[in-house]
């Protein structure tokens, strides 16, 4: 995931009350960021008024209190936010016993139009202007309130997923020096783009391909038979060896480093094949490292089931 964090805590203790704030860009996944959250044990609000945020956090900070968790999701959907949120933040920053975390939801563009498009839901800042217009305006407007967040998060090729993964980081007391690092496996088609939020990237379009088998080229690399077929050939086993020798090598030292999350993308041609096999070899050859613990998502491997995949295949394409 492309997530940048800025570590303002240093060694402070652990504070008794927690208040996520999200915000962001329409479309970019607040409302599911918002539903994880209340998943974890928040007291969630959604579109709560810029000025109420200080009354909000100090019912989480009052003696006695039973709400020790709160997140807020503010946006322009609320006509003071762009003018009185920095003050508002500056203020929460300050309160005591009060551990607050500012997490900016963004995506590309495209991503935001595919996403409007298929919601049929209309943009904010784009009731009588092209959607488009609507989000470079937004995104234009927020650069202030974006650069004040401690954690950026670009949910482009997020699922809800991915994104309930991130906010259990913070459930944990996210952002905190020691948080674990959460690492993760993503296979991918190149054919479909690369993924944008990987950090590290693996093409294994070298390694003898299944597609060719007319017998295992409507399977996946999650299939017993595929994954007898690759690793009957040496090149694979080799090639899982080293990458995973080079990953126990680096990810501790990202882990050292501070990085809250970490991707690494295995690319084949089409993703339901080689790198799918090889994602869940490695997680099974890595292991723990240093305490790290791999998770595995496989971007691509649902679209073998959208319509007209099968014949797209047919006509020539090799995963």
């Amino acid at each position: 995931m492309a997530t940048r964090t800025k570590d303002r805590r240093g060694s402070r203790r652990a504070l008794q009350a927690r208040l996520v704030i999200v915000t962001g860009l329409s479309g970019a996944g607040k409302s599911h960021a918002i539903r994880a959250l209340e998943d974890l044990g928040y007291f969630c609000v959604d579109n709560l008024p810029t000025l109420l945020i200080p009354t909000m956090a100090g019912f989480a900070t009052r003696a006695g209190s039973e709400i020790e968790k709160v997140a807020i999701v503010v946006d322009v959907r609320e006509g003071a936010f762009l003018s009185d949120f920095a003050r508002v933040y500056r203020r929460v920053r300050r309160m005591p016993g009060l551990d607050a975390v500012l997490i900016f939801l963004e995506a590309s563009d495209a991503a935001l139009l595919r996403r409007f498009s298929e919601t049929r839901r209309p943009h904010p800042l784009a009731h009588d202007r092209p959607v488009l217009d609507g989000i470079r305006d937004e995104r234009r407007r927020l650069a202030r309130i974006r650069a004040m967040a401690d954690e950026i998060l670009d949910t482009s090729s997020l699922t809800v997923y991915d994104l309930r993964d991130v906010f259990a980081a913070h459930s944990r007391g996210g952002g905190a020096p020691g948080r674990p690092l959460q690492a993760t496996i993503v296979s991918f088609g190149f054919k479909h783009g690369i993924p944008v939020e990987a950090d590290l990237l693996f093409d294994v379009r070298f390694l003898p391909n299944p597609f060719f088998q007319p017998r295992l080229r409507p399977l996946t690399g999650r299939d017993r038979r595929v994954a007898a077929f690759m690793r009957a050939h040496p090149l694979t086993q080799e090639t899982i060896r080293r990458i995973a020798s080079l990953l126990q090598f680096l990810v501790p030292h990202y882990a050292d480093e501070g990085k809250s999350y970490l991707t690494i993308g295995i690319g084949c041609t089409g993703g339901q094949h080689r790198s799918v096999f090889i994602a869940e070899a490695l997680r099974r050859a890595l292991g723990p490292v240093g305490g790290v613990r791999f998770h595995v998502r496989h971007r691509d491997l649902a679209s073998a089931g959208e319509p007209g995949a099968a014949g797209r295949r047919r006509q020539g394409a090799q995963t």
